[in-house]
Formats: structure tokens, sequence, C-alpha cells
């Protein structure tokens, strides 16, 4: 028996990077996961590899933005596995800029990516928890949410606000047996990094400043991250809420930042 057996989990921004590595460990841990992405093919490859793990995936293709596509995506969910008791609201973009070079089109896609499509996770899945009376949330944020990176003056804001969701929704949710908590990774050594430094005018210094920049040395592993979202979604965690773990190598601590 895995650390999630008997937990249905919908993660979301699935067919890569972090999302792809949580969606992967909670298979192994012996969750049924539904693969949520934009990028349905993507999502397909991950379920595929999920399945010939041995692991239990159902390929969900959504674009968060959209009530409609959330909602659709969480019935054929809970149709197939039963009702939703773990989210991971993983879906991200990142674009780069300081506030004043951000367009608009950048600023209200972040938004509604970042902030509404958790925003409608939530409201999707939330009902059949409280039918339940239990149920784990789980927000993707961002060490840049708590010390605010150069040249992220956007993403920042909604990494930022992830946090504050935890805190309100923990408080309104605890009697009914639903836990809300965030995770704030440091730098990761991700598709989302990669993205980021391939948009910098002089990416390899700028690279080597981020493993410099944390305490350990390093920038994180996918599982690293990985792993503290499997304690948050398992029981291990059930007097745990409200609460933000950074994964960070001791980057908020130390509190220092990658120059321009």
């Amino acid at each position: 028996m895995g650390r999630l057996s008997g937990k249905v989990a919908l993660v979301t921004g699935a067919a890569r990077g972090i999302g792809q590595g949580i969606a992967e460990r909670f298979a192994r841990e012996g969750a049924q996961v539904g693969v949520l992405d934009v990028d349905e093919s993507a999502c397909q490859r991950v379920v595929d590899g999920i399945r010939a793990a041995g692991g239990e995936a159902l390929v969900l293709g959504a674009d968060i933005r959209h009530e409609a596509a959330v909602q659709a995506a969480v019935d054929r969910l809970q149709t197939h596995f039963g009702v939703v008791t773990v989210l991971v609201n993983n879906a991200a973009v990142m674009p780069a800029g300081k506030l004043h070079e951000t367009s608009v089109e950048d600023f209200d896609r972040c938004l509604a990516v970042n902030l509404r499509g958790a925003y409608l996770c939530c409201r999707a899945v939330i009902p059949g928890m409280l039918s339940l009376g239990k149920g784990s949330i789980i927000h993707m944020s961002s060490v840049t949410g708590i010390l605010g990176l150069p040249g992220l003056a956007v993403y920042s804001a909604t990494k930022a606000a992830l946090q504050g969701w935890a805190r309100a929704m923990s408080t309104d949710y605890a009697r009914q047996g639903i836990r809300v908590n965030a995770v704030a990774p440091g730098t990761i050594d991700s598709p989302m990094l990669h993205d980021f430094l391939a948009a910098q005018k002089n990416p390899d210094p700028l690279r080597a400043q981020f493993d410099a920049m944390h305490p350990l040395g390093r920038v994180g592993q996918i599982d690293e991250v990985a792993s503290v979202f499997v304690f948050l979604a398992s029981d291990e965690s059930s007097f745990v809420t409200g609460a933000t773990y950074t994964v960070d190598g001791g980057l908020s601590v130390k509190g220092e930042q990658p120059q321009d």
C-alpha cells in the first residue's frame, strides 16, 4: 500500500516539469491521478508512462482559464475514478520583465492561468470534498512570492496571492475536513527555468547565479519538490493546514537575489 492509496488526485500543468514529476510520484504512491494540461498529447505521454509503471492515470486535456473546460475535466475524472480528494494547482505561466516592461496581454494571461485557473479548479472540486468531509488542496507558489526576484513582477504577485489563498481557504474549510497549503520552491531545474533563461540576453552567468544564491550551492530537483507534495497530499500531514512550505535550499532564509 502506497502513502496515497485510495486518493484521487487532480494535478494541473502535469504534462511536463514539476507537474509531471508530482503526477508520477502520486501514481507511484498509489493515487489515481488526473493529468491535466492544455497540451493533451503531452498529457497522453505522461499517462502512458504512469500506466507502464503500473499506476493509474487519466488524460485530461483542458485550458484551465475556461470554466466549462475545467468542470468537464473534473466531471470526467470523478466519473472514472471517484471524488477528487487531492488537488494540486500547479499550472502556471511565467512572463519575464519588470512591471512596466510587461505587456497587458502577458499580465492578463498570467493572472488568468495562475489565479483564475486555480480558482476554477478549487471551485470544481470543493463540493465533492465537502460531501466526503475530507480533502487536500495544495497551491504551487514560489519563493519569488516571498522574496520578489528580479524581472518577474507579475508572476511574483500571483505566487504571493496563492500563499494568501492557502491561509484564507484553510480557515474557511478546516472544520469541513479540507486542508489547504502552499509550496514555495526555490529555483528548480525544470523546463520553466530553461524557458526563463532562454529569454535572457546572458543566460549562462544567470544560471550560475541561481546555483550560487542557494545556500546548498545548487538549484533544486523536481523530485525534491514532489516529495513535499506527497507529504501534504497524504494523511501524514493531517494536522497541517494554512502553511507555506519553502523548498528552496535555504534561499528565503538567506534572502539574497540574483542581480540584473
